[in-house]
């Protein structure tokens, strides 16, 4: 039982950090341009 709480708060304290993470990228503006970077690849700069 005892690992069993170490599991779960192993699991919420990774999930909190991912979720951070997560935030993070959007106030950065991670997702503001997501159409620029699939033109970019399809052409090749002079």
């Amino acid at each position: 039982m005892n690992a069993m709480l170490w599991l779960i708060i192993l699991s919420l304290v990774l999930g909190g950090a991912g979720l951070a993470v997560f935030m993070w990228s959007l106030r950065s503006g991670q997702y503001e341009d997501l159409q620029g970077a699939a033109n970019r690849i399809l052409h090749d700069d002079p």
